[in-house]
């Protein structure tokens, strides 16, 4: 009866077809949920008017917001109403220092007006010619320049956002006269500034140790950042929120100016223990990027280089070509166990060039192999490779399943010695071979297994190594999502990350926000493992 009034009363794109609920069944996770129906708002008011229509007709629905649908998690994915982004989508500003941007907007339409200006938004996925504004505040993205400029929430300055009353309201940050003021208004947003400002200060010592010392995190919601005594800023806490708390619908950013001149110098590591060693000397030539992957993405960039060289724009026998150098210190050396890649970057070549031979030098000292590349498009071959091993997993590996559940982790980058061949021998002891790529600077790797989900031996894997992956992480003193969030995968381990009176906040966040509990329900608070496993897609 519900769907019948919606599909008379809504004013935008509404939609039933099969195609398109089985489009929207499915992200880059492993989980399939097939929704009610997809919305497709074309207007703020049209985003209001869904949460009123809940709201007025007390309907048993909720609201998923949804942008490319990049993510890994199933963050988006619901058996009610998806909102699709697709029609927000545009800039609505754009200066050297910020951006004002739409959910539904591709990072890839937005890079290519910054490039015209010379900026970029630092806090872009490896999937940033696939990936939307929408999941990448949503989720709290990071990128290979998070070493140097921050994450997302980092980033974000004001959000106008639909909340649960079906209003739209702008948050941003507050110091304390301006907060008293929010709190003395009688509505529901002075209710969530109050109940939200005493949430924080009878919490506030919890709330501040809660935060993982690390340089990443996507897990819970980011109380830690809402409050420090001076400024009071509820758009933080909507960054890596997943649309549970309300849907954003324009939001204003901060964009920064791009060096002239950078270097890529790459580095071989034959021990995985060195990792810590690596990493300590190159930071201290302040790099832009500290990234890095394992031999077993190598070997699948090798077996796919046809589809590289093209991504490059090179035809496959110059690209080989390219790799003469990489070729002969192979079979001096050996295959390497990490490639880790340097980005040097400077306003001047002689200034990029004398950091890039220091750095060099001072790795040939340690016996450690390394190559300097002799330009920009040298290195961009590396680059390709980082940011496109999951979509070959994903698309070119027909027998097995790219299968993100343990795929986000972060600890401080002087674990990771220790850390990583425990992590692979966790793996190997459940026979799940992985790749492993990621922002070693940060100390934040991606972990993408190949497993047959067809197989319910292969399936019932999963939660037993995601709770001992988290017992190893804890251990490490790190987080369980970096950048990727929680979802249906992840939020069930929330609590052991956090421990029981932080997630008990945690809900009363969502409570305050959301009390009926209409914004993407299951997702960073109440998760159901048992639900998440049942809908694991078992099609390869």
């Amino acid at each position: 009866m519900w769907l019948q009034k919606l599909k008379k009363e809504f004013k935008g794109e509404i939609s039933t077809s099969q195609k398109i609920l089985k489009e929207h069944s499915t992200d880059a996770s492993i989980f399939e949920v097939k929704p009610e129906v997809v919305v497709f708002p074309k207007t703020y008011d049209q985003v209001k008017f869904l949460v009123n229509f809940i709201n007025k007709h007390k309907i048993n629905a909720s609201l998923t917001g949804r942008a490319a649908g990049t993510d890994m998690t199933g963050g988006p994915l619901t058996e009610s109403i998806v909102v699709s982004f697709k029609y927000l989508n545009k800039i609505k500003k754009l200066s050297t220092k910020t951006a004002t941007v739409q959910p539904g907007l591709y990072y890839r339409d937005l890079e290519k007006q910054m490039n015209k200006i010379k900026v970029f938004y630092p806090s872009y996925p490896a999937s940033k010619s696939l990936c939307a504004l929408g999941g990448m505040i949503a989720n709290n993205a990071g990128s290979e320049k998070t070493l140097n400029y921050g994450q997302t929430v980092d980033h974000v300055n004001k959000l106008k956002v639909v909340l649960s009353d079906g209003k739209l309201y702008e948050l941003g940050p507050l110091n304390k006269s301006q907060l008293d003021k929010k709190m003395k208004l009688k509505t529901f947003e002075g209710k969530i500034y109050r109940d939200m400002y005493k949430l924080c200060e009878d919490n506030y010592n919890i709330i501040k140790k809660a935060q993982p010392k690390v340089h990443k995190n996507s897990c819970g919601y980011f109380l830690w950042r809402v409050w420090d005594k001076e400024i009071f800023d509820l758009s933080k806490l909507f960054v890596g929120s997943q649309g549970t708390l309300g849907l954003w619908v324009e939001g204003n950013v901060n964009v920064v100016k791009k060096h002239k001149y950078s270097r890529l110098v790459t580095v071989y590591l034959k021990d995985l223990k060195k990792m810590t060693e690596i990493v300590n000397t190159v930071l201290k030539y302040k790099p832009e990027s500290l990234e890095s992957f394992d031999k077993n993405t190598l070997m699948l960039g090798l077996r796919f280089m046809p589809e590289i060289a093209k991504k490059v724009g090179q035809n496959l026998f110059s690209f080989l070509w390219s790799f003469r150098r990489e070729a002969i210190l192979t079979l001096t050396k050996g295959i390497p166990v990490f490639i880790v890649l340097v980005e040097l970057t400077g306003d001047t070549k002689r200034e990029v060039a004398d950091k890039a031979s220091r750095l060099g030098k001072d790795l040939d000292t340690q016996s450690i192999s390394n190559l300097i590349m002799k330009n920009e498009n040298e290195g961009e071959k590396y680059w390709i490779m980082r940011r496109e091993s999951f979509a070959l997993l994903r698309d070119k590996v027909k027998d097995k399943k790219a299968t993100p559940f343990v795929d986000d982790f972060c600890v401080k980058p002087e674990y990771l010695g220790e850390f990583l061949p425990k992590l692979y021998s966790l793996l190997k002891r459940y026979d799940i071979k992985p790749t492993l790529a990621g922002h070693a600077g940060d100390g934040n790797f991606h972990i993408i297994p190949l497993m047959d989900l067809k197989d319910e031996k292969v399936r019932k894997k999963i939660p037993i190594v995601l709770d001992k992956f988290t017992d190893l992480v804890i251990k490490y003193k790190g987080t369980i999502t970096a950048e990727h969030n929680d979802g249906l995968i992840r939020t069930p381990f929330v609590e052991k990350q956090y421990g029981k009176k932080v997630v008990k906040l945690f809900e009363k966040v969502k409570d305050i926000f959301d009390p009926n509990g209409i914004f993407n329900p299951g997702k960073k608070v109440r998760g159901d493992l048992k639900y998440a496993m049942s809908h694991i897609k078992n099609d390869n």
